[in-house]
């Protein structure tokens, strides 16, 4: 495989063959993330996308979903996906499940026809990140997104009929803005009604602007409590979204997994145990990006 730089995919994506079609993110600018810092962004040569496709026919039998990286891969123009697309349906016949990083703005690039076609050469997921639905984290984050523009996005990919899963960030924000950060992040996810809903933990890197500020001083981590509260409010506050709700990422403090809204009082539960200390959480040195 023809891979350029650190390769990053979602924990749900751990058996999938790994094609990287582009190389870095579009967007790049958001101030907690670092993965791609070093990469320029580049959507990768038809040639070398097809030797990688031949090695996985030829080595990945038993592997039946793919995995399209790196950040933002939907961004790649619709013909050079479509071909990527179709030669996975030709060549790795087995394969029954493609997925994808998205941000909000390559879905709205696309719009719903060209999603629809995607989805019928096998797109079946893709993972949206989202981080905060108050529009003024999103803009200290430099997310380069609104609350309207993500339910935009969120509405195309529901009519296109893709399943989408939704990242949401605890402990990004300055402690001032932590409650509008959780009731606004509840009400968007409760207007674009995503399949999935992730909650992470932010974690500082230092080749980062918003790392930069930790470092300094200037930017506190929260505690695990306050990481807790934040996670509470924002499931008590999804009381009309139907969504697979999970906590589980590795940097979380408390793994949760469960169906909203059916489960959501036994996940609030659980996290009132953790509050009162009759929860263990993971151990801080335990905890990874």
């Amino acid at each position: 495989m023809h891979y350029e730089g650190d390769i990053i995919r979602p924990p749900s994506e751990a058996d999938a063959i790994i094609l990287q079609i582009t190389t870095g993110c579009s967007h790049n600018r958001c101030t907690f993330c670092g993965v791609y810092r070093k990469k320029k962004f580049s959507i990768k040569d038809l040639q070398i996308i097809d030797e990688d496709i031949a090695f996985a026919k030829a080595y990945c039998k038993r592997q039946s979903k793919v995995f399209l990286a790196d950040g933002d891969a939907l961004i790649t123009p619709q013909p050079h996906l479509v071909a990527i697309l179709t030669k996975i349906k030709d060549h790795l016949p087995w394969v029954n499940k493609v997925a994808l990083y998205a941000n909000g703005k390559s879905v709205r690039k696309k719009g719903v026809e060209e999603l629809k076609q995607l989805k019928e050469l096998g797109l079946t997921r893709i993972y949206l990140g989202v981080e905060s639905g108050d529009p003024e984290v999103l803009q200290e984050i430099d997310k380069g997104e609104t609350p309207e523009s993500l339910v935009e996005a969120g509405q195309m990919l529901k009519d296109a009929g893709i399943f989408y899963s939704v990242t949401i960030l605890l402990g990004i924000t300055d402690r001032l803005k932590s409650k509008q950060h959780c009731i606004n992040t509840a009400k968007l996810m409760q207007k674009m009604k995503p399949n999935q809903v992730a909650a992470l933990t932010y974690m500082p890197l230092e080749n980062t602007p918003l790392g930069q500020r930790v470092k300094s001083g200037d930017f506190k981590l929260y505690t695990a409590e306050e990481i807790l509260i934040e996670l509470r409010t924002i499931l008590f506050e999804m009381k009309e979204c139907k969504t697979q709700f999970y906590a589980n990422h590795a940097s979380n403090y408390l793994p949760l997994a469960g169906r909203l809204p059916n489960k959501r009082d036994t996940l609030i539960t659980l996290i009132d145990s953790a509050l009162s200390g009759t929860q263990s959480l993971i151990p801080e040195h335990l905890r990874a990006l």
